[in-house]
């Protein structure tokens, strides 16, 4: 059976006391297992990355932008080799798959700008012979725990950034899926990338617990659930590091009377299962406002029918299987449980049958959904779109305000007016006009409000420099030494 390895000071190491499976979702077989690290692999890990660091940050940018460069061109080059990679190990189709590359090449692409985006500022003669100016300088040895629904582009998000500003970094994937990222690190070894700058470790709460913890490590970033991503926050932060941890959301996407029925069903049904509904961006509530709710259930029903459900690698398939049969059958629960509590199922994905012994389940709508019942408080992570019917605008932005959290907001209308008053008047850190999933490009950031992050900082773009870097104020007088006096009092403007 393959074994997955770490990748630790330019080198694949598969020894390890502790071995984790890997499946195919779509046949439900074990093809793989992944070594999972113990506390002193990734404290061999972290000396790896803490000894590489003086060097990595004194390399010019000009040699570091190069490098990136290389890694666009040569995961360009094998984008279809790394989507099968991401296709076999975590289900989604092979479209989707080779979609995620592209998106978090994206932020490699905007790590090629890095000479632009850590440059400083100076003001001269702020005082007599006095000059300021200002540096962004790394923060040191980073983690990046990254999740299993996007086992590429979320790296590629974060150790974009990360590299580009003179950190070294670890990279913890998840273990369902870690393929991915020793493909991706070896890829930026072999563009030149020196060796103990990125290093990738296997695990569990043992590793996490040691980048956690360990006081070379000075900066965490987290992707995952809310309770995961709160708890990691408040011990990283109790441990003196810089955190930014993205946790989990309820997406909502409201559709006004005046919407294009067919442009919002049509948005709906890609943007609910698209990917197994298994991302942080799907949209899992779909708000419809006065009259036009009958109207719009019928056709996204209508729609469902004709999805295509099968392995990843059938280029007919439109929707792959889920991650494991156990986050499938939690799946499933909620739609089990959804009539109990006065919902009606309109389109019950639990009775698609399937030839497979796959992790496959199909998708659902439910309507006359409430707050308070658990397939809406509740983060799903999986293929089932909820309907709440409420009367007016102002109700409408009041359940997406009220909701715990605030990652990505859509409205659908013609009304450009009433599409500005909801750009102000809604609390969420991502917002679409007539764009179901609005995952910014790579020049902004990403990230949402309330309990969906929790950190100061949004990933990728320029709130990453921010993150990865540290500002350093310089101040420098060069007087003539005839004229040094003794002066104890604070500087004067002349």
């Amino acid at each position: 059976m393959e074994r997955i390895p770490h990748f630790i000071n330019g080198a694949l190491i598969s020894d390890a006391e502790r071995f984790g499976p890997v499946f195919n979702p779509a046949t439900g077989d074990q093809e793989k297992e992944v070594a999972l690290a113990s506390a002193a692999r990734v404290e061999e890990a972290i000396a790896a990355a803490r000894a590489a660091l003086p060097g990595w940050r004194a390399t010019s940018l000009a040699k570091r932008t190069g490098i990136f460069f290389k890694v666009r061109e040569l995961l360009m080059q094998r984008r279809p080799e790394l989507a099968a990679l991401l296709t076999s190990e975590h289900g989604k189709v092979l479209s989707d798959a080779e979609g995620e590359i592209t998106r978090g090449l994206e932020n490699i692409e905007f790590a090629t700008g890095l000479s632009h985006m850590l440059k400083g500022e100076r003001s001269e003669q702020v005082a007599g012979g006095v000059d300021v100016h200002s540096v962004r300088q790394p923060v040191g040895v980073v983690a990046c725990i990254t999740p299993f629904n996007f086992p590429a582009m979320v790296p590629l998000w974060m150790i974009g950034s990360a590299l580009a500003c003179g950190n070294t970094v670890l990279l913890k994937p998840s273990e369902k899926d870690p393929s991915s990222a020793i493909f991706i690190a070896e890829v930026f070894a072999e563009a030149g990338l020196p060796a103990g700058v990125l290093n990738v470790v296997h695990g569990d709460k043992e590793a996490v617990d040691v980048l956690l913890e360990h006081p070379e490590v000075k900066a965490i970033s987290f992707v995952g659930s809310t309770p995961i991503a709160q708890s990691i926050y408040k011990r990283a932060a109790d441990h003196g590091k810089r955190v930014q941890a993205l946790g989990g959301a309820k997406n909502h996407m409201v559709v006004l009377p005046d919407a294009d029925l067919n442009m919002a069903a049509d948005a709906a049904v890609s943007a609910a299962y698209g990917s197994a509904g298994e991302r942080c961006m799907a949209v899992s509530v779909l708000v419809a406002v006065g009259s036009i709710a009958d109207e719009l259930v019928d056709a996204i029903s209508t729609r469902m029918a004709t999805l295509t459900i099968g392995p990843g690698t059938d280029p007919a398939s439109q929707m792959g299987p889920l991650i494991t049969a156990e986050h499938r059958d939690r799946v499933a629960s909620y739609v089990a449980g959804a009539a109990n509590e006065g919902a009606t199922v309109v389109v019950d994905g639990r009775e698609h049958e399937f030839d497979s012994n796959g992790f496959f389940i199909g998708v659902s709508l439910i309507d006359h959904v409430k707050p308070g019942m658990k397939v809406y408080d509740d983060e799903i992570f999986g293929p089932v779109l909820s309907v709440v019917r409420v009367e007016t605008y102002a109700d409408a932005v009041k359940l997406v305000n009220d909701n715990e959290f605030g990652n990505g907001v859509a409205i659908f209308t013609r009304d450009g007016g009433a599409a500005r008053q909801f750009e102000f008047d809604v609390e969420a850190g991502m917002v679409g006009v007539n764009v179901p999933i609005p995952v910014p490009v790579g020049t902004f950031s990403f990230g949402g409000w309330k309990n969906s992050l929790f950190g100061d900082t949004h990933m990728y773009g320029p709130e990453s420099i921010r993150f990865y870097t540290r500002g350093k104020v310089v101040t420098t007088r060069w007087p003539d030494p005839a004229t040094s006096v003794i002066d104890l009092g604070f500087p004067q403007v002349d």
